[in-house]
């Protein structure tokens, strides 16, 4: 066998686990792999910042379930890269992410960018691999996307020296290794169908990692056949159609009370991918009493972020149990008809776009008829990104999540994700109707992604909400410290100029007789002339969050 480099290795066992695009900020440090992506086949996304190359990979990993790929360079590249680690630690997501190191015979000298990544990542990763021999480095790629996709998904960190990577190998491609999705024992499934038969309340809750498109169309038919309540996990709202009739809304921030109710209630809640983490049970305060009937599907053995009772768990992901779910078929149960109808009502009611609706102060927008006339527009597949802030509550609450996956957000609460998840989204299905809402201050934390977008060819329109404020931290100061605003205000550039300056469409928008009009010409400005657009709207600064 020929010899080649470890970082052409490296490359071509991407290539081997059906890579076809990574995300990467160079640096010398990492210097033989970038020459291995020249003219490889592989795409490389080249971002403006790390953080904002780890987000695109962490929104590949949501959108397809293979494990996105960033490369950055040594100490501040890989510092920068931190912020999307976390997040898809929290949020279960596949990603890979390969960060140069130090020559090897320089370790522990404290050399230029020097740093150690166990102990950097450590305690965020799956797995934390330093390739220290160049015969490995196929067989690390395979180790680190298996570590990523097994089990809870997360993500890997793999260490290239940059003198071992230039070594020559004649070492082979490491097929991938194949990732179980577990089973449903007939056993299993015959005593969750006479605990279902059994219970006079019954709920599911779906959520977690490891869903298909297939798999949410399984469990909703079961659902919906049978008149089960389903409740979606906070930022898991695209595992069942946003009109599907046993639909009782999503948890966390803005959701409907009933929503919640159904969770108190159930006297068997059937979890399906996810677990009862904090957000789901208000703070662990909902849920946590022993003697609650838990059935938790989930492939991940350890359960970890789980909370509360564990009546039984099936070791199985969604996509198994999904399957097992076809063959199901439920004998005589209590009526629960009166169980469902109130929650999914009272759901209905809250992501319904009220009639009050443009009560905003004069030269602003009102961000509800922004949301409405923007849904015109939306084809069914349309995907939606947002980050975290106040201004996610008007997407979360009325955009309808018709298919998987078309709900991009983080469950970590970082900010700054919109636009590199929305630019991501977008490369990948560029067909795909992708728009983003961001609050003011998250859009500069990664807006120079749009030069990122406009080299690469991303056409996602983007919803700046501009209240000038930091309105979370704002809302939050109010209710414990009222008015002693400090540290939350801001004085913003004009959006729209800087979205022109990157070569999109940008409008301002401070009238509400002037939303038709730049919808209209923003949704032209992506679908035909395939451009990024940035509408930057003047929002009520009292107007905190929906309905107010």
């Amino acid at each position: 066998m020929s010899q080649q480099s470890a970082g052409h290795l490296i490359v071509e066992s991407l290539k081997a686990h059906g890579v076809d695009r990574v995300f990467s900020v160079p640096g010398e440090s990492y210097l033989d792999v970038l020459d291995g992506l020249y003219q490889s086949g592989v795409e490389n996304v080249v971002c403006r910042q790390e953080g904002g190359a780890t987000y695109m990979a962490e929104a590949h990993g949501k959108l397809t379930g293979e494990p996105g790929v960033a490369m950055v360079t040594r100490g501040p590249g890989a510092s920068n890269a931190f912020v999307g680690i976390h997040l898809a630690w929290q949020d279960s997501t596949p990603l890979v992410l390969f960060t140069g190191l130090i020559p090897f015979e320089h370790r522990e000298k404290e050399a230029f960018q020097e740093f150690d990544p166990h102990q950097w990542f450590g305690t965020q990763a799956k797995r934390v691999m330093i390739l220290d021999e160049a015969d490995r480095a196929s067989e690390y790629v395979a180790e680190a996307f298996f570590a990523a996709r097994s089990g809870r998904p997360g993500p890997v960190v793999v260490g290239l020296p940059e003198d071992v990577i230039t070594e020559l190998t004649d070492a082979p491609v490491i097929q991938p290794i194949p990732v179980t999705e577990g089973a449903v024992s007939t056993e299993e499934l015959d005593e969750l169908k006479a605990a279902l038969e059994k219970a006079e309340k019954p709920a599911l809750l779906l959520g977690g990692p490891r869903w298909t498109a297939e798999a949410a169309r399984q469990v909703t038919a079961f659902a919906e056949k049978n008149g089960i309540p389903v409740v979606s996990d906070w930022r898991a709202a695209d595992r069942i159609p946003a009109d599907s009739p046993v639909n009782a809304g999503e948890t966390g921030y803005g959701r409907a009370e009933e929503t919640v109710t159904v969770l108190k209630d159930a006297d068997l809640l059937l979890l399906v991918g996810g677990t009862l983490s904090d957000i789901p049970t208000d703070g662990f305060t909902v849920r946590q009493d022993p003697s609650d009937v838990n059935w938790i599907v989930n492939i991940d053995p350890s359960l970890r972020q789980h909370s509360g009772a564990v009546t039984r768990q099936i070791l199985a992901s969604p996509v198994a149990f999904a399957r097992a779910l076809e063959s199901l078929e439920l004998g005589e149960h209590p009526d629960w008809s009166g169980w469902l109808e109130p929650a999914v009502a009272a759901h209905r009611k809250v992501t319904t776009i009220p009639q009050t609706a443009g009560n905003n102060a004069e030269g602003t927008a009102d961000m509800e008829l922004v949301m409405k006339e923007l849904l015109k527009h939306l084809p069914e597949d349309a995907a939606v990104t947002y980050g975290s802030g106040n201004h996610t509550a008007w997407p979360h609450r009325y955009f309808p999540n018709n298919t998987y996956p078309s709900q991009f957000s983080v469950r970590n609460g970082t900010m700054g994700y919109s636009v590199p998840a929305a630019v991501a989204v977008s490369l990948d299905q560029p067909e795909r109707f992708v728009f983003s809402v961001a609050g003011d201050g998250e859009f500069l934390m990664n807006a120079q992604e749009l030069a990122t977008a406009k080299q690469f060819g991303a056409h996602p329109l983007i919803i700046v909400m501009d209240n000038s404020q930091f309105a979370t931290i704002r809302s939050h100061q109010e209710a414990h410290y009222p008015g002693r605003v400090s540290g939350t205000q801001l004085v913003n550039p004009d959006f729209a100029t800087v979205a022109k300056g990157f070569g999109a469409y940008g409008a301002r928008l401070e009238d509400n007789a002037d939303i038709e009009r730049v919808i209209s010409e923003a949704v032209q400005a992506v679908t035909e002339q395939k451009i990024p657009a940035v509408i930057h709207v003047i929002a009520d600064r009292a107007k905190l969050l929906p309905g107010m």
